[in-house]
């Protein structure tokens, strides 16, 4: 888990909150979910009695204002996906699918096209094109983002092993993994966020129905991450150890970003311009260990103070860790083996990524040991100079390497953001 933060701040989408009077695109209802704010209580039964076919267009012409959480709006188009440098959100979900035996590249082209129409409308606040659940009615866009990836195995499905990226051979194997193979890898990733846990299920299961007969759930994960607002001010998130988690990440606003996180315009292969590569793992922390130290010991193994993030050389959470510092015995005040240590950019020949987790509890164990982790996300130019040094010099000596198992992982090759009459991987599968 490097030790790098992500920007906190979002602006709300005042263009949002008026209801929408224009048509829906692709056939879709005609208002947005979030024009039922205010009435849905008044309505409900009438609705209900109704049936579904009166849906979104029951809609009065007026309604109450979203708070700032609902009405933030993504953009579904432009130059790189939705979900990578959007702020945390509150959920999240992640999911691979498989093609199903006898689709190729045809049947994955006309699933990318629904998805992305979906992924379109449901960011901005709209009924699903079809079918929808009005799991979401009474809610606004609330920061949902929809991102989508390949992985190394989609290619040899739908014949296009020529086009194929080298980023997306293999990951090596590391000595902390565990890994179950069937909650690993995958055709197609979908990675979807929101500060809604209603809207971010809502586009989960709108996107599994459109998959239809084309592909297959191969494996799904829930995480979730501090709401929104619900500090006094924006603050770097906390992991389940307890841990101030994502403070020396790199931000957009960095003159180097986007050529560490983002794929050139002029990269290879060309359907790749403006994409990312995104490496996923499921570390599960080993909570009961973990909790039996003492805050200091704790300390030690991170290198930082708990209660603030600070580097244990002193300062704030953005200070720069003094790794000279010596204590009155000589010895480093941050210790060789702490993690935030082995994780500095400056120690892995730069080697910097973009770290975009949820922290995830599926339960506890028959013992009552908890089930519960980190769904580690994290997004660079090129994994084999992002994530792999840093994973092996984790592996060669990271004092928190005891205290966390990594359980699933994957690697997947996220293209550039859809034009506005296109949808995500059209330059790959019409190429």
């Amino acid at each position: 888990m490097p030790d790098q933060s992500l920007p906190q701040a979002r602006t709300p989408d005042s263009a949002l909150r008026e209801p929408s009077r224009e048509p829906a695109p692709h056939g879709g209802h005609g208002v947005s979910r979030r024009a039922l704010l205010g009435t849905a209580g008044a309505t409900g039964l009438a609705l209900g009695a109704a049936g579904a076919g009166a849906g979104y267009a029951a809609a009065p012409a007026r309604a109450t204002a979203l708070t700032s959480v609902g009405s933030s709006r993504a953009a579904f188009h432009g130059k790189h996906q939705p979900g990578i440098t959007e702020p945390l959100q509150a959920r999240g979900h992640l999911a691979a699918f498989d093609l199903v035996p006898g689709a190729g590249r045809r049947q994955a082209a006309a699933l990318l096209r629904r998805w992305s129409a979906t992924a379109e409308r449901l960011m901005a606040g709209e009924a699903a094109p079809h079918g929808d659940t009005d799991v979401a009615r009474d809610a606004g866009p609330s920061s949902l983002t929809v991102t989508f990836g390949f992985g190394h195995s989609f290619f040899a499905r739908t014949g296009l092993e020529e086009q194929r990226p080298s980023a997306l051979d293999p990951l090596p194997d590391f000595s902390s993994d565990h890994l179950d193979r069937a909650r690993s890898d995958g055709d197609l990733w979908v990675q979807i966020g929101a500060d809604d846990a209603l809207v971010a299920f809502h586009a989960l299961r709108a996107l599994q129905k459109d998959a239809g007969g084309t592909a297959r759930v191969r494996w799904q994960m829930n995480g979730f991450n501090r709401t929104p607002g619900a500090t006094a001010h924006p603050m770097t998130t906390r992991n389940l150890m307890g841990q101030v988690d994502g403070t020396r990440n790199p931000k957009p606003s960095d003159a180097d970003f986007d050529r560490r996180v983002f794929v050139p315009a002029t990269g290879e292969p060309a359907w790749m311009a403006n994409g990312s590569y995104a490496v996923v793992r499921r570390i599960r922390m080993l909570l009961d260990d973990w909790e039996k130290l003492s805050q200091a010991a704790q300390e030690q193994v991170i290198g930082r103070r708990k209660s603030d993030g600070a580097p244990l050389s002193g300062g704030t959470e953005t200070t720069p860790a003094d790794l000279e510092k010596t204590d009155a015995r000589g010895e480093y005040v941050i210790p060789l083996n702490a993690h935030a240590r082995i994780t500095r950019p400056d120690r892995n020949g730069g080697a910097t990524m973009l770290r975009r987790p949820f922290s995830y509890h599926d339960g506890f164990d028959a013992d009552g040991t908890p089930d519960a982790g980190l769904l580690f996300i994290c997004w660079q130019a090129d994994p084999l100079r992002g994530f792999v040094p840093v994973q092996r010099k984790l592996d060669r000596g990271d004092a928190l390497s005891r205290y966390v198992r990594h359980e699933a992982s994957g690697l997947f090759a996220v293209p550039g953001g859809a034009a506005e009459d296109g949808y995500v991987g059209q330059r790959l599968l019409e190429g």
